[in-house]
């Protein structure tokens, strides 16, 4: 069993859901947990003692906790988290992002405001906090990131456009720190999670009684991903898919293209259209700079 005995851990959004059966598990394994969570409902309004609760939750288990209720979406309440778990426990081993908010609608009828929420939340507020924990994990040359993304943002969901396009900016951002991590052995990946939880509840049809779901839907079948992402032998730069105990990759791939030349013309392009298109011979995550 991997251990993660005297781990600094922050998760965000503990609160409930898929966050709070991180939290649960980190602390299970040994490692300290600051349990972070404003509160609110799932639009993000109001808050509540919810972090509260699961740190009760981990001491009752003998293990070791603290609350943290800040808004991820907040630059200074994001700090903050980084903030007391350096104050109590001396140092940020591993960051879970996990915060998030919903605000469904089609794009016609969304508003600018509601768009930028859900952005604040996800992709600012997983920024955020990142940023404050990068130095101390980049001075010690250890650390491990998570971000999460979602099925609605790599494949697309309707009446999911701020939320899906969070989403897949977070894959944008890992791809960009796993290389920036590197050489100090931050490693950064992103977990794309499946699970009954507040959120999924709000989609048409689903009405799930999450004190009691389907045990093929549970947070905590999605949990080992994370782990898997956070130990020693860690992946760097990966997405992960989790839930009902099913677990895989997801990758960018590019196929091999076809030399046009500087005089290239629309023409030119739609008389190859064929084999532009072709990815039956596709490679996985190859840059442009390979070509």
């Amino acid at each position: 069993m991997d251990d993660f005995e005297d781990k600094v851990v922050i998760v965000t959004g503990a609160g409930g859901g898929i966050g709070r059966a991180h939290a649960l598990e980190f602390a299970k394994r040994g490692a300290m947990v600051v349990v972070n969570d404003l509160g609110g409902n799932v639009a993000g309004e109001g808050a509540s003692d919810m972090a509260d609760q699961v740190v009760d939750e981990i001491k009752a288990g003998g293990g070791i906790a603290i609350a943290n209720k800040a808004s991820v979406a907040d630059r200074a309440g994001a700090k903050s988290i980084v903030d007391d778990a350096v104050a109590e426990f001396g140092t940020v081993d591993i960051l879970v992002n996990n915060a998030g908010i919903l605000r469904d609608k089609s794009f016609k009828n969304m508003t600018l405001d509601e768009w930028d929420i859900v952005m604040d939340v996800h992709i600012n507020g997983s920024a955020y906090v990142t940023h404050a924990a990068w130095p101390i994990m980049y001075a010690k040359n250890w650390g491990r990131i998570v971000f999460t993304s979602s099925t609605s943002g790599i494949f697309g969901n309707f009446g999911q456009a701020n939320y899906g396009a969070a989403k897949m900016a977070m894959v944008g951002l890992m791809n960009v720190l796993e290389k920036e991590g590197a050489s100090h052995n931050v490693r950064v990946n992103t977990l794309a999670p499946a699970a009954a939880t507040r959120l999924t509840n709000t989609v048409p049809g689903l009405d799930e009684d999450l004190d009691h779901p389907d045990p093929a839907r549970a947070p905590s079948l999605v949990t080992p991903a994370v782990l898997y992402m956070c130990r020693e032998d860690a992946p760097t730069g990966k997405i992960i898919m989790a839930g009902n105990g099913r677990f895989g990759y997801v990758g960018v791939f590019r196929n091999e293209g076809v030399e046009l030349g500087i005089d290239t013309t629309l023409e030119a392009l739609l008389q190859q259209e064929d084999i532009v298109t072709d990815m039956s011979q596709a490679l996985y995550s190859a840059p442009w700079a390979a070509w």
